[in-house]
């Protein structure tokens, strides 16, 4: 539970914003002076501050300067009186997150408070390719100097600057999150949240809650009002991870939100504005899903105003080289061991490998030759690949009727049931652990196990 120090001389006004921010899942403590709320700092972990501007002994602004100095990482807030809107925004240009004016309702401040909690974890939180922003750049890693990659970072740059949506295409493994961060922080929306949800991650029937938010009592379980990330992403960005695994249903209402600008939470009768910027994903063929009527066409073209297509690894074989060296030298400092080369040998096997899982699988080949790599070297044997004979699929074993999407339908369902066997076998029918080798959700795993009647199958 997230600890939120309230710095507030009048005890009614305090009393008032702690029970509130205790029905929002928030654990409170209380200071009832500027003295007491720095000293209150320096004793306890806190994970954001709400302080009155004037305050006796010391001013919220003594508190904002010993919070920065304690951890510059932890959110102020500044209540602020009217007649102080000049120390206010003096306090946000010295690092407050925001300042609220007085009087002011709960539902605004319990949404900058959201707002601030999200900027906060996405600050300390690893990104992909465990990865976190270049100090000097403030950009994400991205690394390739290919053509193919140079071509991509392009668009990247010319589509950022505006309000377009984007819908990143590419295979599972690419790094599609990584692209979405990078035309955020491109963007003049960089300073305001980048929020991210997986909607293959997320059951059906809460995914609605998570994007557009609850009241209190909307449904079982709904014991406190809940912000939905779209609000958290308010003049920011919010990027739709597998946006093709989202039911019908639910499209429809995220429709209406992209074209309104206007959402409704679970529960709610009032409509909040917002002023987001839609970065979405898939690895899906949603034309596909159009036919199959699993995704709605108007959706489509909201989403696809601009796509960009993120190549695969086999399409870009030239980055290979700094990719892997990125991860040694990140996985060597990660476990405190030395920082050892590629092998001519093991760097050759890299370059021929078929690369199905794409960046992704490679930084795991990497991470496991850190491990059991015990020459001066990375050998061959310590990246333990499959060869290419063990990724590809018998010929013989695939039906050559029908048309031609009948028969790659065909085979992607052999190797599909073949792989997730192998794969439940080497953990033992651990789904969990093999839904993580898979690069796939838990869910989809479930899906096509059953689908496959893989539980009623030996592992042979």
């Amino acid at each position: 539970m997230e600890t939120i120090l309230i710095v507030e001389d009048q005890e009614g006004l305090a009393k008032m914003l702690s029970q509130a921010l205790r029905e929002a899942g928030y654990h409170t403590l209380w200071a009832k002076d500027g003295r007491e709320g720095i000293a209150t700092l320096s004793e306890n972990r806190i994970d954001l501050i709400l302080t009155d501007l004037k305050l006796p002994h010391k001013s919220g602004m003594d508190v904002l300067q010993a919070a920065k100095a304690h951890h510059a990482a932890t959110p102020v807030i500044i209540m602020t009186a009217h007649g102080n809107f000049s120390i206010a925004v003096k306090a946000v240009k010295e690092g407050a997150f925001d300042f609220i004016p007085k009087p002011f309702e709960p539902d605004h401040l319990l949404l900058q408070i959201e707002k601030a909690m999200e900027k906060q974890r996405l600050l300390t939180e690893n990104f992909i390719l465990k990865e976190t922003f270049s100090a000097q750049l403030s950009f994400p890693k991205i690394i390739g100097k290919s053509q193919i990659m140079l071509d991509v970072l392009e668009q990247v740059k010319k589509v950022a600057q505006g309000k377009t949506s984007v819908l990143l295409l590419g295979e599972s493994g690419t790094g599609k999150e990584l692209f979405a961060r990078a035309v955020h922080m491109l963007s003049p929306r960089k300073d305001n949240n980048l929020v991210t949800i997986n909607c293959a991650a997320i059951p059906h029937d809460l995914l609605e809650s998570e994007l557009f938010g609850h009241e209190k009592g909307a449904f079982t379980g709904a014991g406190t009002k809940k912000i939905g990330k779209f609000e958290l992403a308010d003049k920011g960005t919010i990027f739709l991870d597998e946006i093709g695994d989202m039911e019908i249903s639910l499209q429809a209402k995220l429709l209406r939100v992209l074209e309104e600008d206007v959402l409704m939470r679970v529960g709610g009768t009032s409509r909040v504005p917002i002023d987001v910027r839609v970065v979405a994903a898939t690895n899906r063929g949603l034309n596909k899903l159009i036919e199959e009527k699993k995704f709605r066409e108007d959706l489509y073209y909201r989403l696809n105003v601009f796509p960009l297509s993120i190549p695969s690894l086999r399409e870009r074989t030239e980055d290979i080289p700094a990719i892997a060296e990125h991860f040694i030298e990140f996985y060597a400092r990660e476990m405190k061991k030395e920082n050892k080369p590629l092998s001519k040998k093991a760097m050759d096997l890299l370059m021929d490998h078929p690369w199905t899982g794409n960046v992704r699988e490679l930084q795991n080949a990497i991470e496991r030759a850190t491990i059991l790599s015990d020459g001066d070297q990375i050998c061959p044997d310590d990246l333990v690949l499959r060869t290419r004979s063990e990724t590809r699929p018998s010929i013989n074993s695939i039906p050559l009727e029908g048309s031609l999407h009948e028969v790659s339908d065909a085979a992607s369902r052999i190797v599909e049931n073949k792989m997730i066997k192998k794969v439940l076998r080497q953990t033992a029918g651990n789904k969990s652990r093999a839904a993580e080798i898979l690069q796939v959700s838990y869910k989809t795993l479930l899906t096509k196990i059953k689908d496959y009647a893989i539980e009623n199958q030996k592992l042979v």
